[in-house]
């Protein structure tokens, strides 16, 4: 089933986290936040959605390191029921992708939940002074990848918030499966 987030709440502080990375590494967010801003993505490994745009969040976590913003990558799944989402299966997926940002594990999902993330991906843009500024889509793709000349909507709003500090106005939610909860 897919699930569609709720629009961006402007100005909202980013929660503060400390997960373990699959680099072996203990990360806070203050670690990731770059001068001009901070993307936090809820993605998993075995996510269609995910999947469908894999090659794409790449291309822009590059772009977007370059121009100073901080990205971070957290899978909350959980993975007892889903062992694709396993932290060892995402060290995997991190090494033979050759990330360039930290890939996270939200055991607990308590990151997810102060985040308010709802599905994979889910993409959280921050200005420099960690405020919300954006929580829309990466592109026109779903199950599927969009045309490759998509607009390039999270890459475009993000750079927009490291030259202006705010975000768009108008933004598309993302879309994608939902966060595999624990059962309570």
């Amino acid at each position: 089933m897919a699930v569609s987030p709720p629009v961006c709440e402007f100005g909202r502080p980013a929660p503060g986290f400390a997960l373990p990375g699959t680099d072996g590494r203990i990360w806070r967010d203050k670690d990731i936040a770059g001068p001009r801003g901070m993307l936090v993505m809820f993605i998993c490994n075995h996510c269609p959605y995910v999947r469908a745009i894999l090659d794409r969040i790449l291309r822009d976590a590059a772009a977007l390191q370059a121009a100073g913003i901080g990205v971070v990558a957290i899978s909350s799944n959980d993975a007892a029921q889903y062992p694709a989402d396993s932290f060892d299966n995402m060290a995997v997926l991190a090494r033979d992708q050759a990330f360039t940002f930290p890939y996270l594990h939200d055991e607990n999902q308590s990151v997810a939940k102060a985040y308010g993330a709802e599905c994979t991906p889910d993409f959280f843009g921050y200005n420099a002074a960690g405020q919300l500024q954006y929580r829309g889509r990466l592109d026109a793709s779903g199950r599927s990848a969009a045309a490759a000349d998509a607009r390039r909507e999270l890459y475009e709003a993000m750079i927009r918030i490291a030259e202006t500090g705010h975000g768009p106005e108008a933004q598309i939610p993302s879309m994608g499966c939902s966060i595999k909860w624990k059962a309570a």
